[in-house]
């Protein structure tokens, strides 16, 4: 089993930044596609952004120029750069995780086979 952590979630004011980090542990393999999700109080699970084995990414309209993820040399982490957070960025984030075949486009639906547990993050206006 694939396991997911993520981290970095807080308190920020509107226009602050927060890094987001999610680790994966377990079996895992290098070609896994990464991504991050939101759900506010009452919405329904979002997509924000994902990237795939070879650093291919893809944002949510309502968070692309503002947000940024990224992925370390073991393509095992990634992170979520957030900046210039609104308050409508309130929400759980998750990371997911899912193996695909090479050189796909991301993958921006829910369909990812491992999920974290979720971070909080909250934005104050």
């Amino acid at each position: 089993q694939v396991q997911l952590v993520e981290s970095g979630g807080g308190l920020v004011q509107a226009g602050g930044s927060l890094r987001l980090s999610c680790v994966a542990s377990g079996r895992t393999f290098s070609n896994y596609h990464m991504a991050w999700f939101r759900q506010a109080p009452g919405k329904e699970r979002q997509f924000v952004a994902a990237i795939t084995e070879i650093g291919r990414t893809a944002y949510a309209d309502a968070v692309k120029g503002r947000f940024t993820i990224s992925r370390g040399n073991a393509k095992k982490m990634v992170w979520l750069q957030m900046n210039n957070l609104k308050a409508e960025d309130t929400a759980v984030y998750y990371c997911a995780a899912d193996l695909r075949a090479p050189y796909r486009q991301p993958v921006v639906s829910g369909e990812y086979d491992y999920w974290g547990q979720g971070t909080q993050v909250t934005v104050s206006s």
